[in-house]
């Protein structure tokens, strides 16, 4: 048995060729696929049989993927989804992020990417809280994991569900330098070599939320490490 056995990943590509390379490859490393050649078609098969995870391509017709990513988080659904695109822009990898992805990948692709890839974002939505507080408080910043809920003295943060985990993570550290790499272990479930600015990306919007909050300054950079939360502002 893998480690992908009884995990089914709905395959969001128009093109009938690299769909059907990558639904052979991954069928091959034990995930069972659902092959969507639209936006409507996998809407469709997320309402009959929500799927473990999600791959979307961008360039779709008519909906485009992130206008399907941007429809589901809107449903409520927090089915790990991974984004893939011809484009490798800076802008058009936040667009990807901003729209409720939590990863991105970009064309041409190695299968064995795509693979641990997956694995690492179904590791992240399986990994248990365990005996670790729920209720945590930092800088005037106030979490509650249970109820996905934080807060500032001014306002409740309108977080997308990877921004909370990251503002979770760095909460329940607080005081620790967390590494970059580290952070992608936690938060995005990356136990391997990844190049990615996925958490200066997530860090950002933090940021620009909490000044908008009332809470200027609560995320520190330690250059060449990594970032912190101090107990106190």
């Amino acid at each position: 048995m893998t480690a992908a056995d009884g995990v089914t990943v709905l395959l969001v590509e128009d093109d009938g060729a690299v769909r059907r390379a990558v639904t052979d490859g991954l069928t091959l490393h034990g995930f069972s696929v659902a092959p969507a050649p639209s936006a409507e078609e996998a809407l469709k098969i997320v309402e009959v049989q929500p799927p473990d995870l999600a791959i979307l391509d961008i360039g779709l017709p008519g909906m485009s993927g992130i206008e399907l990513c941007e429809r589901l988080r809107a449903r409520g659904s927090v089915l790990p989804i991974l984004v893939l695109s011809a484009r490798d822009a800076v802008t058009d990898r936040v667009e990807g992020l901003e729209a409720g992805a939590d990863d991105y990948l970009v064309k041409p692709f190695e299968l064995s990417e795509v693979v641990a890839r997956l694995h690492a974002l179904h590791r992240r939505a399986v990994r248990a809280v365990g005996d670790q507080p729920t209720l945590l408080a930092a800088a005037g910043i106030r979490v509650d994991v249970d109820r996905r809920v934080a807060t500032t003295e001014q306002a409740r943060l309108d977080l997308t569900r990877r921004e909370f985990d990251l503002l979770a993570c760095l909460v329940r550290n607080r005081d620790l330098v967390m590494a970059r790499t580290q952070l992608l272990d936690d938060v995005w479930g990356y136990d391997f070599d990844v190049e990615t600015n996925v958490v200066d990306v997530f860090v950002g919007y933090l940021r620009r939320k909490l000044a908008a909050a009332g809470v200027d300054g609560a995320i520190r950079t330690v250059r060449g490490v990594g970032f912190v939360i101090d107990s106190t502002p």
